[in-house]
């Protein structure tokens, strides 16, 4: 059997360029679809972006490592529990979330919380209790982790300037009641959609759809649940560009630290504070709440990676095994 022809130094140099040179220009979409929020029609927003985040994937899949842009046709070949728990998980959390708004309302503040609190958990720690426990993945396969962590810090703190900017740059904040619970409500709920969106349900449908797809079919899963907060058709298809925009920015790295804290947060805490529909309904005790979620997410990552570390000594054994 021939050997396989080994890379030259300068075909490396070139492979990584172009990957540095692709990462970039998918960025600077980013950047000016981020920048675009302050002028274009929500509706033609919804349909403006993916378009041309549609051309930009047609234009980059051949091209070094971005070449799984390229669309996967659909195959046999599917892992059927993931779809299982991915439409279970789905339609459980926006279940949830239906029941909160619509169900008991804000004005219910006990019931309330307890489902917008069951939703957030389920999102948050369904994924991870089924990667790593159930399917023995990863956490760094959610965007937790350390990986990519310089040019995610950077792509973090570029994304979030273009989103203050056009954003919270010029509005001026209510009373510290009226708003800093609404802060940490949307801290909350940009962990929930980090992990939910961008890692479990954008990883589990790239291996089989391809990176493209995955993208838009997550950004129109992302669009789709606010309905869960009562939003209609028009509300949903901006939220559907604007869900690309998410998920593009979390793929350049696949950290999700890329997008959390100081992207997603952001635009869901501007969003409230500018509608006034929250203001002084969520009491200050509910920072509270918030913060016992965050610390059951932390302490169930901190397991994940213990667990992880333990048995990783197995998985390389087993897998030396099985390459002899």
């Amino acid at each position: 059997m021939a050997l396989a022809r080994e890379t030259s130094a300068p075909e490396l140099s070139e492979t990584r360029q172009a990957t540095v040179g692709l990462a970039a220009l998918w960025a600077g979409f980013v950047v000016l679809a981020l920048l675009a929020l302050q002028f274009g029609n929500p509706i033609l927003y919804g349909i403006g972006v993916p378009l041309v985040g549609l051309a930009l994937a047609v234009v980059c899949a051949r091209i070094g490592l971005f070449k799984a842009v390229a669309i996967r046709w659909l195959s046999w070949n599917i892992d059927k529990a993931d779809l299982a728990v991915v439409a279970a998980l789905y339609i459980a959390v926006v279940g949830l979330f239906k029941l909160a708004f619509a169900g008991f309302g804000t004005t219910n503040t006990l019931p309330f919380f307890l489902a917008f609190a069951a939703a957030l958990l389920l999102g948050s720690v369904g994924p991870i209790v089924y990667f790593v426990w159930i399917r023995h993945r990863s956490l760094a396969a959610l965007g937790i982790g350390r990986h990519n962590l310089r040019s995610t810090i950077l792509l973090a703190l570029i994304f979030g300037i273009a989103q203050f900017a056009v954003t919270l740059w010029t509005v001026k904040l209510p009373e510290p009641v009226n708003w800093v619970p609404l802060l940490a409500m949307a801290l909350t709920v940009g962990v929930f959609e980090t992990v939910f969106f961008r890692g479990f349900m954008q990883g589990t449908l790239e291996p089989i759809f391809g990176a493209a797809p995955a993208v838009a079919l997550a950004a129109g899963l992302y669009a789709l649940y606010h309905f869960g907060y009562g939003m209609g058709p028009s509300d949903m298809l901006f939220l559907f560009g604007l869900g690309v925009v998410y998920t593009v920015a979390y793929r350049i790295t696949t950290n999700g630290l890329a997008i959390w804290p100081l992207l997603t947060p952001l635009g869901s805490f501007f969003v409230q504070v500018r509608s006034g529909d929250l203001a002084g309904q969520l009491p200050w005790i509910s920072i509270l709440g918030f913060a016992d979620i965050a610390a059951v997410v932390a302490v169930v990552v901190i397991l994940a990676v213990r667990y992880q570390r333990r048995h990783a000594p197995i998985a390389r054994l087993t897998a030396a095994s099985a390459a002899g």
